[in-house]
C-alpha cells in the first residue's frame, strides 16, 4: 500500500513543480515548512526564499515579487498566513490588484497543542473581506495540486487553505465547481473541503442532498439554486467559524423563500489545549455531533 500523500507535502511536491515549469513561479517562506521546501530553495535561489519568522515581510515580499512579473507563492501555517500579516494582504495584495497564492497548512486546529495562537477558525472570514479574493478549501492532497496548478498564475489573490483532516478520496474540483454526491428530498447539505467524509457518514440513512465544493470564493451560487430547490433549506458544513458563508449561500437563495443553517467551529475562543480530534469532538464537528445536529434540522 502506497503512503498517504499529506495537503502540506503535496504542498511542497506541487510548488516545486511549477517552479521548475515556469520561470515565473517563485515561492517565498517565513521559517515554517523549510524542511519541506528544502529542495525549492537549493534548486532556485533567485526565486526562493526563507526570510524568517517575520510573515508581514513575507507578504510585503511577495508583493513587490508580483509587481516585477513573478507569480508568489505564499506559504506558512493558517494563522500566520491570514490574520497576522493582514494589513499588508489587503493592502499589498489587494489595494493593489496584485496576484499570489496564500499556500497554507495547520487549519482549522491542527496546532491545538500549541493554543490559541496556532488556531486558524477565522482565516477564511477575513480572506472574504478582500474584494477579488479566491479561497479554495481542498479536501484532499490531489484536489490542493489541481487547485494550486489551475490557480497560481491567474492573476488573483487566492487562499488555499491546506490542513491535515482530509477525505478519503478526491474529488473533482475546480475554481467555482459545486458537485452533486447524493440527491434527496430534504435539505440540502454543503459539505466543505474536508467536512465531506464525516458529513456523508453522519447523514446516513437521512433523507438529505449531498453537495461537495472546495471553492468558497468563487462560489457555484448558479448550482446551488439549482439543487436546492423552489423552497430550499440549505446547510452548510464548514471546516472553519460556522456561519462563514452566509452571506454567500443567502445571495444564491434569495430569489425564493429559503431557510439557511450552518455547522462548524463555534464562535468562541479556544480555552483547552488538546488534539485536533478533541477539538472537533468538543465543537461538535465529529460524526456524532454532525448527526445530531443534522436529526434536529431535519426534525
Amino acid at each position: 500500500m502506497s503512503a498517504v500523500v499529506t495537503m502540506r507535502d503535496q504542498s511542497a511536491a506541487t510548488t516545486l513543480d511549477l517552479l521548475r515549469e515556469d520561470p515565473r513561479a517563485a515561492l517565498v517562506l517565513a521559517e515554517i515548512s523549510t524542511d519541506r521546501f528544502t529542495r525549492s530553495l537549493a534548486e532556485f535561489p533567485d526565486r526562493a526564499v526563507n526570510v524568517g519568522i517575520m510573515e508581514a515581510t513575507m507578504v510585503g515580499v511577495a508583493a513587490g515579487l508580483a509587481m516585477e512579473g513573478f507569480h508568489p507563492i505564499v506559504h506558512t501555517i493558517a494563522p500566520f498566513l491570514t490574520e497576522r500579516p493582514f494589513e499588508q494582504l489587503k493592502l499589498d495584495f489587494g489595494y493593489q490588484g496584485l496576484g499570489g497564492t496564500l499556500l497554507g497548512t495547520g487549519a482549522s486546529y491542527d496546532y491545538a497543542t500549541e493554543g490559541a495562537t496556532h488556531h486558524g477558525t477565522g482565516d477564511v472570514g477575513v480572506l472574504l473581506t478582500i474584494p477579488g479574493a479566491e479561497v479554495l478549501v481542498p479536501g484532499h492532497a490531489a484536489e490542493l495540486d489541481a487547485l494550486l496548478r489551475a490557480t497560481y498564475a491567474d492573476g488573483r489573490l487566492t487562499y488555499v487553505r491546506g490542513g491535515a483532516a482530509a477525505n478519503e478520496r478526491p474529488m473533482p474540483v475546480a475554481p467555482g465547481s459545486l458537485h452533486v454526491v447524493r440527491r434527496g428530498t430534504g435539505p440540502t447539505l454543503v459539505a466543505v473541503g474536508p467536512m465531506l467524509d464525516r458529513t456523508v457518514a453522519a447523514a446516513e440513512g437521512l433523507d438529505v442532498t449531498i453537495t461537495y465544493t472546495a471553492s468558497v470564493a468563487p462560489f457555484d451560487l448558479e448550482g446551488l439554486a439549482a439543487v436546492a430547490g423552489d423552497r430550499p433549506h440549505v446547510v452548510t458544513l464548514e471546516p472553519f467559524y460556522e456561519g462563514t458563508l452566509a452571506a454567500t449561500v443567502t445571495a444564491a437563495l434569495r430569489h425564493v423563500p429559503a431557510r439557511f443553517d450552518s455547522i462548524g467551529v463555534p464562535r468562541r475562543f479556544p480555552s483547552a489545549y488538546g488534539t485536533a480530534a478533541e477539538h472537533d469532538r468538543d465543537n461538535g464537528l465529529d460524526i456524532a455531533g454532525i448527526r445530531a445536529r443534522l436529526e434536529a434540522l431535519v426534525a
